[in-house]
């Protein structure tokens, strides 16, 4: 059971980072290439995070796997926030 659901996070973090990946080479402008980036983080990466620590089971890998689960949920959506927000800042002083 376990296995199962593990090979289900992980297959769908893969499409997700795929998927993602795609939307960053199609999509046409830095805004939105900057949320199919953050998507590819929050959702495909944390999927397969914990698809990883099912893998492992209660273990220093897990444990480990899961401080890496946190501060890419407290890092990710940060940064991208920040870089939006100068590239926004920065377009509007350049064509004032």
């Amino acid at each position: 059971m376990i296995s199962n659901l593990s090979s289900i996070l992980l297959a769908s973090g893969a499409i997700f980072i795929l998927i993602g990946g795609i939307g960053l080479i199609k999509l046409p402008d830095f805004f939105a290439r900057a949320h199919a980036g953050s998507l590819i983080e929050s959702l495909g990466a944390i999927q397969i995070l914990i698809g990883l620590m099912l893998i492992s089971g209660f273990t220093n890998i897990s444990l480990k796997l899961f401080l890496i689960l946190i501060f890419l949920l407290i890092t990710g959506p940060t940064a991208v926030h920040a870089m939006v927000n100068a590239a926004r800042e920065s377009e509007q002083k350049l064509f004032k």
